[in-house]
């Protein structure tokens, strides 16, 4: 893919440069700056190559729409020292913005797991996400990669209208926080994704530090009344995660709840269509509602996932909910009783 003519290209007009030690994150401001007060739509250009960035917030709101083509692999500074708030690369208060052009922004989060002991910690909050889009409207995430993150691999906030297509988040099998992109105070979020090895994407009713699930919709166990509703999922490829399809409503982490009590948030509107691939673990699907305020209209639609493990057969387990079943079930939809005191996901 060649930079289009009339770009903003970062190397050729900013003096960005793929060595490594040169920080891309001046030229990308200056060429954001420049788009951003443009009359006319706009195309930033990070040609092929490596880069070094330390940190970027590109912030609107904008003249006109503005598209921002990756080419190259992006990388974060290994050191989570070196970053002195929870967040790498964000994208605050736009109208009208594509983020495309295949290439990867790289967390290298591995680093940072090892310095900071999060492997034997539930909670690494301080630790950067990879990418936030906070407050866009009309956006488009189309053919990127985010893999590596220190934390949250990508975070949705206050958006309406955007669509994640093609888009591949990836992490180490051994990654002890490969939460993908969580969703929260949101509408009109299309998700077509490659999740790989045990990242999520997570619909935040609450905050959900630590997740080991694809699609998932948790709230806690107890706590305040809420509703949630018109949540779907769908044309999502998972790649050896645990417990792939899952509505948690006895979510309790750090046992900071009453786990005797019901979740007093109300669920409905939600479908689970075309997942498809492999779990890590048996429970492949787990839809386990309030008792006080069960799952209304909770759809599964051409579920096949697989597990080989050693711990098999695949389980699906419902409990206060009664889903509409369309279309091929593997496993068996609803098919696993629900113990009478569910394991909480954590």
């Amino acid at each position: 893919m060649e930079a289009q003519l009339g770009a903003l290209d970062v190397v050729a007009k900013f003096g960005a440069k793929d060595d490594l030690n040169t920080d891309l994150s001046k030229p990308l401001l200056d060429a954001w700056k420049e788009a951003c007060a443009s009359p006319t739509p706009s195309t930033i250009v990070i040609p092929k190559g490596t880069y070094l960035l330390s940190q970027a917030t590109l912030e609107g709101p904008c003249k006109a729409p503005i598209e921002l083509q990756v080419q190259g692999n992006i990388k974060a500074p290994a050191d989570p020292k070196a970053f002195k708030e929870p967040k790498w690369v964000s994208f605050l208060h736009v109208e009208n913005f594509k983020l495309f052009g295949g290439g990867a922004f790289d967390g290298q989060g591995t680093a940072a797991y090892k310095r900071e002991g999060c492997e034997k910690h539930d909670f690494c909050s301080n630790l950067p996400i990879n990418i936030r889009f906070d407050y866009l409207t009309n956006a488009m995430i189309q053919d990127i990669t985010i893999r590596d993150s220190k934390q949250f691999h990508a975070n949705v906030l206050g958006c309406k209208n955007i669509t994640f297509e093609s888009v591949t988040v990836s992490a180490p099998e051994d990654s002890p926080n490969t939460d993908g992109i969580h969703i929260g105070r949101s509408d009109g979020v299309k998700l077509s994704t490659q999740i790989s090895k045990l990242a999520t994407i997570v619909f935040q009713l609450g905050m959900v530090p630590k997740i080991w699930t694809s699609q998932e919709i948790k709230t806690w166990a107890g706590q305040f009344p809420g509703t949630a509703s018109d949540m779907h999922f769908e044309d999502i490829t998972v790649n050896n995660v645990s417990c792939p399809v899952l509505i948690d409503q006895k979510y309790c982490p750090w046992n900071k709840c009453k786990m005797n009590e019901e979740s007093n948030v109300k669920l409905s509107n939600i479908s689970f269509k075309n997942i498809h691939g492999t779990a890590a673990l048996p429970e492949v699907v787990k839809l386990v509602c309030s008792g006080t305020f069960p799952c209304e209209n909770v759809e599964l639609a051409d579920i096949d996932i697989t597990f080989s493990g050693p711990n098999g057969p695949a389980k699906s387990e419902c409990k206060n909910v009664t889903p509409k079943i369309t279309g091929k079930q593997n496993p068996v939809a609803c098919s696993t009783p629900v113990p009478a005191n569910p394991t909480p996901t954590v």
